[in-house]
């Protein structure tokens, strides 16, 4: 089974694995650019994956219930309000998202010093919903 993971282990991982826990969190967004550099497949409606938490532990089985490919531009309001991390505009979840995926952490992941993300960025938009707890 595929593993989901949201973000890098650590902090930000915890605070989303908790938040998908909870009921809060069903959707989530991911750079086409990341999946191509890894060689993984994008995500497809009825897939299930095993979410894991910073500790590398199997948490809760997703299943994916709808997948978009769209430009970073096209990100709705109700995409960024199911993010669950307390964002209220689309604004406000592009500037939280710009600094991540700008990040050193994500550069040095991306092997580009350089990697910037603007409007043409092609995201895969990505809804979900639990189908199992585990532990």
């Amino acid at each position: 089974m595929k593993h989901a993971e949201f973000a890098f282990p650590g902090p930000l991982r915890d605070k989303l694995v908790a938040a998908i826990l909870r009921g809060e969190k069903t959707s989530t967004t991911g750079l086409v650019a990341e999946y191509e550099m890894y060689g993984e497949e994008l995500p497809v409606v009825g897939e299930r994956e095993l979410m894991i938490d910073s500790a590398g532990e199997g948490v809760a089985i997703l299943e994916t219930t709808e997948v978009r490919v769209i430009p970073l531009s096209e990100v709705d309001l109700r995409h960024a309000l199911d993010e669950g991390e307390g964002f209220t505009s689309v604004a406000e979840w592009r500037a939280d998202h710009t600094d991540y995926w700008q990040s050193a952490e994500m550069r040095a992941a991306m092997e580009d010093p350089e990697f910037t993300v603007d409007d043409t960025t092609m995201v895969v938009a990505t809804r979900f919903t639990i189908v199992e707890r585990i532990g």
